[in-house]
């Protein structure tokens, strides 16, 4: 499966188990510290509209406005598949997939975020399951695909804050999808 077509299975993940959150589990904990589901959702969105803009050019100055001042829509299953359709036009513009984007964390290639979005969207879809109480799984060809491209980070996934204390080392002898989240700094 090449890039694109598992950005495109990644969103539809997530925004399959985003249809089967009740209105009732948005203040609901997440697995991510500190959020709750809105928040899961509003990160998401704001994610997918950042990295949009930042394939289109936008500085990074623009694009850590946007994360913070991305709000929800009273339609966010609608406001998902927008910003998700948008990333995904963005990504298959020419030459796109050769640029060097301005990201808030480094200046990266964009074929790199482009990775960082597949992943994204494949764990939050977990977060989001486990914290709304439904269905919680994977795509088997999506897991082995994001596992593979988060190995270079290993020797130091606990340290960039943005995933816990990583992996537990409880969770090598698990299902690969137990492994990925575990790796991400979940707890499954």
């Amino acid at each position: 499966m090449d890039q694109l077509d598992a950005l495109a299975r990644s969103a539809d993940l997530f925004e399959a188990k985003l249809a089967a959150v009740s209105p009732t589990a948005m203040q609901n904990p997440t697995p991510c510290e500190g959020w709750d589901v809105a928040e899961l959702i509003r990160h998401s969105i704001a994610g997918a509209t950042m990295s949009a803009a930042l394939v289109r050019g936008a500085s990074r100055e623009d694009a850590i406005v946007m994360l913070a001042q991305t709000q929800l829509d009273d339609d966010v299953l609608g406001q998902f598949r927008r910003c998700a359709d948008d990333l995904a036009a963005a990504f298959t513009e020419p030459g796109a997939l050769e640029r060097t984007a301005a990201h808030p964390a480094m200046d990266m290639p964009v074929a790199q975020m482009l990775g960082f979005r597949i992943g994204d969207n494949l764990v939050h879809a977990w977060d989001l399951a486990r914290a709304a109480g439904i269905d919680e799984t994977l795509d088997d060809e999506l897991v082995a695909m994001v596992w593979e491209s988060v190995q270079p980070m290993r020797p130091f996934i606990g340290q960039v804050g943005q995933f816990g204390t990583g992996p537990s080392g409880e969770n090598d002898d698990a299902p690969l999808d137990i492994q990925l989240l575990d790796f991400m700094g979940r707890r499954p």
